[in-house]
């Protein structure tokens, strides 16, 4: 069974469609990146998922059934945008008035449920409006982790983060994934955080899913290359395209494509009469694939 199954969706807007028969598949279990520009549809299909719009056609499954099956909706939980908190008020008495408006049983267990996960125990008597950007992402989450749900929707929750707030809301997500079994979809433009605990992609340009893949397609389709810096950059070049079928100078290095024998490429040069000074293997990443098949797309 997948979380999340969507067939032919649609939604204008005066007449411009925002998301256009959008097909999307999210396995049970999953982190399912999900990845365009501006504009291209995401938040308008993470609103429509969650009930917040009514499409204007198409079909939306959550675990099998529709998305207006009311033991469906109570399984999502989501943060969309921003957390809604009053500022004024405590994290605790935020999360309290969420549980109390959740109906949950034993709200005072399950708010310390979920700041333990999102690693704010120590932080409940905080004011919202003294939090950092990091720890208001957090807050969001916890009450959208409120109730347990078996699926959580997050529009780009680690953007503006420094660099240990991205780690920490990876690591927060993992181990939603991973103790919880919950499943996540996540929309972000910071691909190589995103790469680090994707287990499965959807890229989606102007309304349209164009490819979903899982991170071990990915990883099979993306590109191996060597970079390479020689102190005679344009001869080296000419050289290796005598005998290589994609070289290219980018980033301030020669890299030549699909090839990952570097003594090949040394004895090659040498032999050509250019010494390298630095060499190494690399693999295209997430942000250059989806780059390369955005100019893709735009070449179609």
């Amino acid at each position: 069974m997948n979380a999340i199954e969507i067939r032919n969706l649609s939604k204008s807007f005066r007449g411009m469609y925002a998301v256009d028969n959008l097909n999307m598949t999210v396995p049970v279990g999953s982190i399912y990146g999900f990845i365009g520009e501006n504009g291209s549809g995401k938040s308008t299909t993470e609103k429509l998922i969650c009930g917040l719009l009514v499409p204007d056609g198409g079909e939306i499954k959550l675990f099998g059934k529709d998305y207006t099956d009311a033991g469906r909706r109570v399984r999502v939980g989501a943060l969309i945008e921003n957390a809604g908190c009053f500022p004024g008020s405590s994290v605790w008495n935020n999360l309290m008035m969420q549980a109390i408006n959740l109906g949950l049983e034993n709200p005072e267990e399950e708010i310390n449920r979920v700041l333990k996960i999102v690693r704010m125990e120590d932080s409940a008597k905080i004011k919202f409006k003294s939090c950092s950007l990091g720890m208001k992402q957090r807050i969001g989450i916890a009450m959208a982790l409120l109730g347990d749900p078996a699926l959580l929707i997050l529009d780009e929750p680690i953007n503006g983060l420094d660099t240990d707030g991205m780690r920490i809301m990876r690591e927060i997500l993992v181990d939603i994934t991973q103790k919880y079994s919950t499943t996540v979809l996540i929309s972000s433009h910071i691909l190589g955080e995103l790469e680090k605990i994707a287990t499965h992609y959807g890229i989606i340009r102007r309304g349209k899913m164009i490819q979903e893949l899982s991170a071990k397609d990915m990883e099979g389709r993306c590109r191996v290359f060597v970079s390479i810096k020689t102190k005679d950059m344009q001869g080296a070049k000419a050289a290796l395209k005598e005998e290589f079928s994609d070289v290219r100078e980018e980033d301030e290095y020669i890299r030549v494509y699909d090839v990952d024998d570097t003594e090949k490429i040394v004895e090659y040069l040498f032999k050509s009469g250019h010494v390298v000074n630095e060499i190494k293997k690399n693999k295209i990443g997430l942000e250059e694939y989806y780059i390369e098949l955005m100019s893709k797309k735009e070449e179609e």
